[in-house]
Parts: C-alpha cells; sequence; structure tokens
C-alpha cells in the first residue's frame, strides 16, 4: 500500500478524459485486475461473491470505479463460473450426455452449435437470463463519487466459441445463415441486458469485452466484421449514448485497419492498445484526436520487469500519450494473477503521485 492516500474516487474524471479535457490525474482503467491481486493489495481475500471487499479494492488502489460482469462470459473465464458453461452443461445432461469430463461442455475443448439441430437445441431464453444481482447489491456499498463499469460484449468471441473458429469462420464465407443466426442471437442477449443497466443510475459505462484481432491483423477479414459484428457494436454504442453512458471496447491485437470504423460507430474509448501489437504513440498522433486511449502497459513487463523499469515505462506513457487529454492508464491487457504485486503498486503510484500534475 502507498504511504499516500489515492485520490477520493470521482468518474467525472473518466469523463473529462473522454472528452479530452483537463484532470487532477489521469485515470487509472482496468476491465479486470485478478482476484489474488486484489487480495494480495489488500491484505485480505477478495473474492467474485464478497463485493464489499471488491469495492474496496477499488477505492484503495485508486480507481473512480468498479467493473462488474454481465453476460454469458467473464473475461477471461469461459469454464466453470461463467453462465454460458451451466447453460451448456445442463443442456447436455438433458441430452443424456455424460457431463463429467470438462471438454464436453467447457467451448475452449468443443464447440456447440455445428449444425441447425444444435442450434434449435441450445436454451436461448435461459442464457438470455442476465443476472444483475450484484449491480443492485454493490449501490449502498459504493462511496460518493464512484460509479459501476458494467463489462459485457463477447458478441464475435461467443459466437464462434459456440460454433468453433474454423467451423464459424467458413460459414460465413460458405453458408453464412447458420453463423449470423447465432450472431443475431448472441448480440440480441447483450443488448437487451442493456435496457436493465441503464435503469441503474450508478451505472455509468459499458465495456465490451472482444477480441477481434492477433497480432497481424484482425481475426477474419475487416469485411467481414464490417458486415456481420460492427453494426451490433453500433447499435450498443448508440444506445448507450441515447441513455447519457459511456461505450468502452476492449479487444487485443492489432486494429490498425479497423480503427475508423471503431471511431464512426461511436466507441468513446479503446483498451488496451496492444503494446505487442500497435504503437500507442502513433495511434494517439494519428486517431488521438477522435478517440480515447487506455491501458499499454505490457504484461511481461508487470510479471517479469522491475518496479523501477515499470515506473520508467509508466512515466514515458504520462509524458508521451497523455497531454492533452484522453487517456487512461492501464495494463496491456488485465492485471493477471501472475504480475507481480511491486510492479503493479508501481503502475499505480506513478500515476498518483502528489504533484506530478
Amino acid at each position: 500500500m502507498p504511504d499516500h492516500l489515492p485520490p477520493r474516487p470521482d468518474f467525472e474524471r473518466i469523463r473529462k478524459t473522454v472528452r479530452h479535457e483537463p484532470t487532477d490525474h489521469v485515470p487509472l482503467v482496468e476491465a479486470l485486475v485478478d482476484f489474488d491481486i486484489q487480495s494480495q493489495f489488500l491484505g485480505h481475500p477478495v473474492t467474485y461473491e464478497n463485493l464489499a471487499a471488491q469495492v474496496e479494492f477499488w477505492t484503495k488502489a485508486g480507481y473512480d470505479y468498479i467493473p462488474l460482469v454481465v453476460g454469458l462470459m467473464r473475461p477471461g473465464r469461459v469454464t466453470g463460473d461463467s453462465s454460458i458453461s451451466r447453460v451448456l452443461r445442463a443442456t447436455l445432461e438433458k441430452e443424456g450426455v455424460d457431463t463429467t469430463d470438462e471438454r464436453s461442455w467447457n467451448l475452449e475443448y468443443t464447440p456447440f452449435i455445428l449444425d441447425r439441430r444444435r442450434f434449435d437445441l441450445f436454451p436461448w431464453e435461459l442464457a438470455a437470463q442476465i443476472d444483475l444481482s450484484q449491480f443492485h447489491a454493490v449501490k449502498p456499498l459504493l462511496p460518493e463519487g464512484m460509479k459501476v463499469v458494467a463489462v459485457t460484449g463477447k458478441i464475435f468471441t461467443l459466437s464462434w466459441m459456440l460454433m468453433g473458429f474454423e467451423h464459424f469462420a467458413e460459414s460465413l464465407l460458405a453458408d453464412p445463415e447458420l453463423a449470423v443466426d447465432v450472431i443475431r442471437r448472441v448480440a440480441g442477449i447483450q443488448l437487451r441486458a442493456l435496457d436493465e443497466i441503464f435503469a441503474l443510475p450508478h451505472v455509468a459505462a459499458v465495456w465490451a469485452v472482444d477480441d477481434m484481432a492477433y497480432a497481424q491483423g484482425p481475426m477474419i477479414s475487416p469485411a467481414m466484421l464490417r458486415q456481420h459484428i460492427l453494426p451490433w457494436y453500433r447499435q450498443v454504442a448508440a444506445r448507450c449514448h441515447e441513455a447519457g453512458r459511456l461505450f468502452f471496447l476492449h479487444s487485443d491485437g492489432d486494429l490498425t485497419t479497423l480503427m475508423d470504423d471503431l471511431i464512426d460507430l461511436g466507441v468513446d474509448a479503446l483498451h488496451p492498445i496492444d503494446p505487442t501489437a500497435m504503437d500507442i504513440v502513433a495511434v494517439k498522433r494519428r486517431w488521438g484526436d477522435r478517440l480515447c486511449l487506455f491501458g499499454n502497459v505490457d504484461l511481461e513487463l508487470l510479471r517479469s520487469g522491475s518496479a523501477a523499469e515499470v515506473r520508467a515505462r509508466v512515466s514515458e506513457l504520462l509524458r508521451l500519450v497523455a497531454p492533452g487529454g484522453g487517456y487512461g492508464l492501464g495494463s496491456g491487457n488485465s492485471v493477471p494473477a501472475w504480475a507481480r504485486l511491486e510492479n503493479y503498486n508501481a503502475m499505480r503510484t506513478t500515476v498518483l503521485e502528489p504533484g506530478r500534475y
């Protein structure tokens, strides 16, 4: 823990940053900090069920919000604690399938929708029953100024995982009807969830987490993404803005060929400007007047670098990217359990040092 107290949480910092307006410090941003890191930071356990401990972490660590997941998949988690896994397992058991072996229902190993029969078998209405209990329970725990960011999305990722990537990609080219129907159902679930999210005044933004690119470029052709995926995110962005909420998007990889599309559809902030694939200084120079940038501190640096190296990199980002606003500092993906706590704290405290701004 740092010797000085972090600034009081104030989501207005995020709003001003998105608008490229001056703030007292560059905001810290993450869509996910592993509970192991949260627990190490606080010195006591933090779990998915313990909202009070989560709020304590995000407040004491210096963030202006707490991210809460809504949707079929938690970021980074496909197995047991994602609702999609429970739905698939229950469906297979009704079919008489032995689900003792995780590979039978884990989408990382075995796709589910291989044909129209499986599409019809999938319990879409059950999957659409989004649990917002944590969103309601967290409200009285939030300190003044702190908001909730609803982490959602995965329209592209979940669609191809349900079908298997090769099958999905081939279907889009050769016989798109099934793949398009899967995308439509997955996107529809996400869009319906927005109605309930927007009814909660303490939810200030929606953060879609949906990897669409490798380090070499988009996972499928930009034309296919523009035709089948990005229009859905245009709807999400429009609905967020109509409701007075911000819209953030996460995707790893090199998004260069999609940057103008993402700006045009209404993304307020793009995360993480993958440091293994994109030069954030060049991105800021070319698109920074039209888009807020989040993230970019390399995970390998958080794992194996020294605290001094982390501080140097953060200082470099603050010097080269932060001027003019439109930048929130965070990791180049998320903060994993294998990051060094010392390095994570070096990243945080460099931004929050009194007198830096």
